[in-house]
């Protein structure tokens, strides 16, 4: 295994440890600490950035150029993640089913439509 991966890998795993944590904090109430499972959570987001950021000056590749496609990639990501994520909720926490599942499916249809935008159609 290289350098860089192993670095990755750990830095991956304590900004996947610390951002899961602080969802779990912040979401169930019985432990009655949104706040910091939301500064938590931002710090296991801020850790998995400086990974990304870390492995590509490790790997000698140049910085992530930001163009309209790549804003349009993350868009259409965080809009499926958050359309299946509020569907799989409205489902298994708010009892809303038929509502859930369909907007559970549009998000995983939103999710689909990445296929094309970072591979293009041919």
């Amino acid at each position: 295994m290289k350098k860089s991966n192993f670095v990755a890998l750990v830095m991956g795993t304590v900004s996947g440890v610390f951002f899961a944590l602080g969802m779990c904090m912040a979401m169930l109430p019985e432990w009655n600490a949104f706040r910091p499972g939301i500064i938590m959570g931002c710090i296991g987001l801020l850790i998995a950035l400086i990974t990304v950021i870390v492995w590509r000056k490790m790997e000698h590749k140049k910085p992530i150029k930001i163009t309209g496609k790549a804003v349009l990639t993350v868009a259409v990501a965080i809009i499926g993640t958050l359309g299946l994520g509020v569907g799989m909720c409205m489902t298994m926490i708010w009892s809303h089913m038929v509502a859930g599942i369909i907007i559970g499916l549009v998000g995983i249809v939103v999710l689909f439509m990445l296929i094309p935008i970072c591979k293009g159609v041919k």
